[in-house]
C-alpha cells in the first residue's frame, strides 16, 4: 500500500491498523531546536481520544504517545521525529462475523478489489483510528507555526441541525462534548443524537476550522495553491465527502459585488472589509483568517440491517456490531485542526525557502 505520506518540506508518514499492536508516524522536516516533549503532544490527542462521552465510540484507548527519535535534551534535532501509540482495547472478535462480508459505506469492498486482501478488524488501515497520528503530527506542526498563529475548530452542524452564528462563542467549544460554539445548538444536538444513538443509526456533521495570524504569501500559483493542498488534506480524513474554503458553494449564489472582498488602506496596511474568500486568493494567503469547512458522512456502522454481498458473490443482509461513533464528525474536529496545521507548516517552510525576506504583514512592498 503506497501513499501513506503527505507534505513536502514538512512531511508526515503514518502507519498501523485499528486492531494492530500499535499505530505510529514519522514527521520529517521539522526545524531543529524547537522545544518538544510528549506533554506538548498529549493534550491534542486527548481532545480526539475515544470513549469520553456517550456520543462517541466506547473503545477505551489512553492514546499515550511516545517520542522515539528526533528529540534530544527536550528539543528537536532536525532529524525525523518518530511517534508511536500502543493499541490497548482491541476487540477483534466483534468483527469475526464480517470477515467475508462487505459493509455498505465502508472501504471493505474497495480494499478487497484493489489488494485482494484486507484487515477486516475495525477496517484496518481504513479505520479512523489512523487519525490519531495526524493529530500528533499536528501538534508538532503547531510548534513550527509558532504562537502567533492560532488554529481552532468547531462543529457547526449535526444532521439537519445547524448552529446560530449570532451565538458563536469560542469559549463554549470546550464546555460541551460536541466542540459546539453555540450553547443552544449543543442542547439540541444532545437530544437529537441521543435519539439517533438509541435507534442504532448515525448522523453526519460539518466542521469549521479557522486559522488566525497566518501571514500573507503562503501558497503558490497553479499547482501549489494553499487552498488546493488544504482541501486535499481535509478530504483525506476518513468519512469526509466535501470541503469548502470561505463561502465555498454558497459563493455561487452571490453576485460579484457581494462576493468581492473590498480593500482599504489603514495605518499603512491593506485591510479587507469582508472575508468571503476564506483568507486565500489565487492560491496564496491574504493575511486574513483562513476558513475551511468539511462535511463528514454519517457513520457507516449501524445496527439497521442493510443489503450487501460477501466475497463469495452471495447476496446477504448485514448488521454491523461493535463500538462505533453515532456521529464520527465529533472527533473529526481535532483532526481537521491538525491537518490545517500540517499544511500551513509545510507552506510556511516552503515560503521561507523561496522568499526569506518576504513581508509578514499586508504592508505593500512599495509603500
Amino acid at each position: 500500500m503506497s501513499h501513506n505520506s503527505f507534505g513536502h518540506l514538512f512531511r508526515v508518514t503514518t502507519w498501523g491498523e485499528s486492531h494492530g499492536p500499535a499505530i505510529g508516524g514519522v514527521v520529517d522536516g521539522c526545524p531543529p531546536r524547537l522545544p518538544l516533549t510528549e506533554a506538548d503532544i498529549q493534550p491534542w490527542l486527548d481532545k480526539r481520544r475515544p470513549g469520553q462521552s456517550k456520543f462517541t465510540t466506547q473503545r477505551q484507548e489512553p492514546d499515550q504517545v511516545r517520542i522515539l527519535s528526533g528529540v534530544f535534551e527536550g528539543v528537536t534535532t532536525g532529524t525525523p521525529i518518530s511517534l508511536v501509540i500502543e493499541n490497548q482495547d482491541q476487540r477483534s472478535r466483534d468483527y469475526a462475523a464480517i470477515a467475508a462480508q462487505f459493509r455498505p459505506g465502508h472501504a471493505d469492498l474497495t480494499y478487497e478489489l484493489k489488494y485482494g486482501i484486507r484487515d477486516y478488524r475495525g477496517g484496518g488501515r481504513s479505520s479512523a483510528r489512523e487519525t490519531a497520528m495526524r493529530v500528533a503530527a499536528g501538534a508538532v506542526a503547531r510548534l513550527v507555526l509558532g504562537s502567533a498563529m492560532r488554529i481552532r475548530g468547531a462543529l457547526v452542524q449535526i444532521g439537519p441541525h445547524r448552529i446560530d452564528r449570532n451565538r458563536w462563542d469560542w469559549a463554549q467549544v470546550d464546555e460541551n462534548p460536541f466542540f459546539c460554539p453555540d450553547p443552544v445548538a449543543a442542547q439540541t444536538w444532545e437530544t437529537y443524537l441521543s435519539e439517533v444513538r438509541k435507534s442504532g443509526s448515525s448522523a453526519g456533521a460539518v466542521i469549521e476550522v479557522v486559522a488566525e495570524g497566518v501571514p500573507p504569501g503562503l501558497g503558490a500559483p497553479i499547482y501549489g495553491k494553499l487552498d488546493a493542498d488544504l482541501a486535499g488534506a481535509l478530504m483525506s480524513i476518513n468519512a469526509v465527502k466535501g470541503v469548502e474554503i470561505g463561502e465555498g458553494f454558497a459563493a455561487a449564489a452571490l453576485s460579484g459585488e457581494a462576493n468581492a472582498d473590498e480593500m482599504r488602506m489603514h495605518d499603512g496596511l491593506v485591510e479587507f472589509d469582508s472575508n468571503h474568500a476564506g483568507g486565500i486568493l489565487g492560491g496564496i494567503s491574504t493575511g486574513q483568517p483562513i476558513v475551511a469547512r468539511f462535511a463528514v458522512k454519517p457513520t457507516s456502522s449501524i445496527l439497521s440491517p442493510r443489503h450487501s454481498v460477501d466475497r463469495f458473490g452471495h447476496d446477504i443482509e448485514i448488521v454491523t456490531k461493535g463500538r462505533h461513533d453515532p456521529c464520527v464528525g465529533i472527533r473529526a474536529v481535532p483532526v481537521g485542526e491538525a491537518m490545517m496545521a500540517c499544511v500551513l507548516a509545510d507552506h510556511l517552510l516552503r515560503h521561507r525557502a523561496q522568499n526569506p525576506d518576504a513581508p509578514t504583514t499586508t504592508r505593500l512592498p512599495r509603500n
